[in-house]
């Protein structure tokens, strides 16, 4: 079943999640990489052109030197494995606490995680940003805070709660610029998704003490869903969902080229009507094209998927 509006179009997929536990856990990259490069590459079947300009709406999904024609020919039980070494970062469930929302990245000969730890479940009042760094993937620092505690996590009767009086962080990924590195986290009221004071947040660390620099409000009323990347036009971009986003749609901010704080938000359109567009996600396609992919909150069962040309 297809549903094809302006560039977008809604098909049916399966749809791999990653389940959060209670503790954040890590293959090791090095093992990976070790891995891979022992491995000798299959001769390639003839791949599938897609040209998405002409045909938008094309129910293909999975296009790829690799990949047959018919894509339920892939014998999944064949693909490689990789082993893992897995270790565990932090581990709050004997504190009846919560990891999740986990970043990773490589910076300055170091491997950097960050993550939303908080009170019971997710996202409640008193829920902060940690981080952790790694030399080799395996071998993880004691953890320390990326935020202070947000407004409304001092008061007993607020704090583990859903409550529009106080507020949590939200670990919303590194970001490399200009050669520094930058974390963001969103603020917001703990009630509901999302509290109408909502923002996105930047932190720049600071490599000599390696603690991290509030630099205040990257984009008002918006919540990403990775860090920025970059486009063909050397701009950078990244998701935006505005406090009401249920009702006006997933939006993308394209820009911070020359400044941190400068952006355009661009609207996805029928993000709010034809489905409830949640946790954008989005990749560059070899030829620049830009796909993004968005689950539908309203219980469609489907995946949504746009382009951007």
């Amino acid at each position: 079943m297809i549903k094809n509006f302006f560039s977008a179009c809604i098909s049916r997929s399966l749809v791999l999640n990653t389940a959060i536990g209670m503790s954040v856990l890590l293959c090791s990259p090095a093992v990976i990489h070790a891995q891979s490069k022992s491995k000798k590459r299959a001769a390639a079947p003839a791949a599938v052109k897609v040209n998405l300009k002409e045909t938008p709406n094309s129910p293909i999904m999975l296009a790829g030197d690799w990949v047959p024609e018919n894509t339920h020919k892939i014998d999944y039980d064949k693909l490689p494995r990789v082993p893992g070494n897995f270790r565990v970062v932090s581990e709050v469930r004997d504190q009846m606490g919560v990891n999740q929302h986990n970043y990773i990245h490589y910076y300055a000969g170091k491997y950097w995680i960050m993550w939303s730890d908080g009170p019971g479940i997710e996202d409640r009042v008193g829920q902060r940003v940690k981080f952790s760094t790694s030399p080799d993937g395996l071998n993880w620092s004691a953890h320390d805070y990326i935020t202070p505690n947000p407004p409304g996590a001092e008061r007993p009767s607020w704090y583990g709660t859903r409550s529009p009086k106080g507020f949590r962080y939200i670990a919303r990924g590194f970001w490399e610029w200009k050669g520094d590195l930058y974390a963001l986290a969103s603020l917001d009221e703990a009630a509901d998704f999302f509290g109408p004071s909502l923002k996105l947040l930047g932190y720049r660390l600071d490599t000599a003490t390696g603690r991290w620099n509030d630099i205040g409000v990257v984009f008002d009323n918006a919540i990403n869903n990775f860090a920025p990347d970059t486009l063909a036009t050397g701009e950078w971009m990244m998701s935006r969902r505005k406090h009401d986003y249920t009702k006006s749609g997933a939006e993308f901010l394209i820009g911070g080229t020359n400044k941190i704080t400068e952006w355009k938000s661009v609207p996805v359109p029928g993000s709010a009507d034809e489905l409830t567009a949640e946790e954008p996600n989005w990749w560059l396609l070899p030829d620049s094209t830009v796909v993004a992919l968005f689950r539908d909150n309203k219980g469609s069962g489907f995946i949504f998927r746009s382009f951007f040309f």
